[in-house]
């Protein structure tokens, strides 16, 4: 005797596509339009972590993306919980993390501002999208999603990878639909190499240089090319920087290595003074060229996958490609040249960096960052918000085996707990301990998510630096106009709050950091540390150029 077969659904087919893809995780917040698509989920064997905030689930499918290298899906629902996905899908875009943004819709006759009334109407949902995401994708009938997802997972990871939105109506999703269960899908991403010729200009140029000096960007990061630069630098002699996005892309101490100080004008004069520049991944915006103070007198060599940004800001060689088969091309074609100064120029930058920090009294902020990396394992991430440990971490963190994320692609508050989940969620067989840091600002954006760490478990250690305040935004308003306004915050105890969640939680002091931090990210599952504590940032350089210049 047969069996009957459970009629299958659109929400069948996007959880079927999804799998096919090679998705393993979904990230997201229900609502009642998306309701067909969640219901296929739990009867899949996709893992699902839904979070108490749909931005908040946007920032953990960012740092899933991240550190996986695959496409992270997110699924919402209609109206306020798809624009809630906002800011979070512009940090994925200027970071370039792979989101794969699923919205319902209203029912199809509501589509096109067809001002039928429903619940969460909007005249044109996906036009929120289109100036933040790579591509927008509808889905107007069940038969297309299997495509619309291929199309729209293959957009997300083309170089430059970033997030992508595809909608389908409520309708559609729960209607009955006779296409055969998806089973296979292909979408791969189109590669990006560099043109033969540019790369033999470049190679010349290099090979010749006097004084080379290269600037890596977080496109070598995401394009996994660290040993094709190492390998290049090493070849050349040329001292390498980071920008903040790229930490990680070169060992902090390698000889060459010039780390991460792009706010310090000794950097900016290093760079300024290079023969030959080759930026790789990176467009010398205006965190990584000092608030636009970086005048370059030399020849710039330009490595990018994004188009608009090559030459966004500078004249420069341009090379459209990912930095991984344009550093291998480059390294194979340069010449090597003798060991000179690279070393030595490296090591120069560095002592006059200290220096400068050292005339500052900042002994505070530098005892708190290194009890940080004290206590963090060398191979585990860590994901910051945007405070002022944050802003220290970009210029004197060294992330060694893990990886340093923040949220300065596009400068939100509330990243850092969510994207540690996400992190957290990707590999839940290692159950390695992930950082988070925020201030107390920040934290009150994200503070919901506890209960996340709570409810799935997640080995994921919450940093607080508590100031009272928007700290950063204190100190900028301080300089500006003599006081600061609507920085000062009332906020909660955030010891007896986590502990309200069921999650372990323990006031720390600098003095005590380095011991409670290892401890709690030692410990199993969830646990915040709370250090109140007033920090500093260390002076700006780049207002006496902007000065010179006014």
């Amino acid at each position: 005797m047969r069996t009957a077969q459970r009629e299958r659904h659109g929400g069948d087919l996007v959880v079927e596509s999804l799998t096919a893809l090679g998705a393993t995780t979904v990230f997201g917040l229900p609502g009642q339009h998306a309701l067909g698509a969640f219901d296929a989920l739990r009867r899949s064997g996709l893992d699902y972590v839904g979070l108490r905030v749909e931005n908040n689930a946007g920032f953990a499918a960012d740092a899933f993306a991240r550190v996986t290298g695959s496409v992270a899906p997110l699924l919402v629902s209609t109206g306020p919980g798809a624009l809630l996905t906002l800011a979070a899908l512009q940090e994925s875009a200027a970071a370039s993390a792979p989101v794969l943004g699923i919205g319902s819709q209203v029912p199809t006759p509501g589509l096109g501002g067809g001002r039928k009334g429903y619940l969460h109407e909007l005249t044109d949902q996906k036009a929120s999208f289109r100036d933040i995401v790579k591509s927008v994708h509808t889905v107007r009938a069940a038969s297309q999603i299997p495509s619309a997802l291929a199309a729209a997972w293959a957009s997300a990871l083309e170089a430059p990878a970033g997030p992508v939105w595809l909608e389908i109506p409520q309708d559609v999703l729960l209607a009955p639909t006779s296409v055969p269960p998806v089973t296979t899908l292909e979408a791969t991403p189109r590669p990006l190499p560099p043109r033969p010729e540019l790369t033999e200009r470049a190679a010349h140029l290099l090979s010749t240089a006097e004084r080379p000096v290269i600037l890596a960007g977080g496109g070598v990061v995401r394009a996994g090319a660290c040993e094709e630069l190492r390998t290049l630098a090493e070849r050349l002699d040329a001292p390498v920087a980071t920008t903040f996005g790229g930490k990680g892309a070169f060992p902090w101490e390698h000889p060459l290595s010039l780390q991460s100080w792009l706010e310090d004008r000794h950097t900016t004069d290093l760079l300024e003074d290079a023969d030959v520049l080759l930026v790789v991944g990176s467009g010398l915006g205006e965190l990584s060229s000092n608030y636009h103070t970086f005048r370059p007198r030399g020849q710039v060599v330009q490595i990018e996958a994004d188009l608009g940004k090559l030459e966004s800001n500078h004249p420069a060689l341009a090379v459209h490609a990912d930095a991984k088969p344009a550093l291998a091309a480059l390294a194979g074609a340069v010449s090597p040249r003798p060991e000179t100064t690279g070393a030595e120029t490296a090591a120069t930058l560095l002592t006059r960096v200290r220096q400068r920090l050292a005339a500052q009294d900042l002994n505070l902020e530098q005892r708190v960052l290194g009890a940080v990396r004290e206590a963090l394992p060398d191979d585990a991430p860590s994901f910051w918000d945007m405070t002022i440990l944050a802003y220290w971490a970009w210029s004197a963190f060294d992330p060694r085996a893990g990886a340093l994320h923040s949220a300065q692609g596009a400068g939100g508050l509330g990243y850092g707990l969510p994207a540690a989940l996400g992190a957290a969620a990707a590999d839940r067989t290692r159950r390695g301990p992930v950082l988070a840091v925020s201030g107390d600002g920040g934290a009150m954006y994200s503070i919901a998510e506890l209960a996340t760490a709570r409810q799935y478990d997640l080995p994921v250690t919450w940093l607080i630096v508590d100031d009272g305040g928007y700290g950063i935004l204190r100190e900028y308003m301080t300089d500006a106009f003599g006081e600061a306004a609507a920085t000062e915050l009332d906020r909660p105890d955030f010891v007896a709050l986590a502990e309200s969640f069921g999650v372990a939680a323990v006031r720390t002091a600098p003095d005590r950091l380095r011991t409670d931090l290892a401890a709690a990210l030692a410990a199993p599952g969830p646990s915040v540390v709370v250090l109140p504590a007033r920090l500093r940032m260390f002076a700006p350089t780049h207002t006496d150029r902007t000065s010179e210049e006014g």
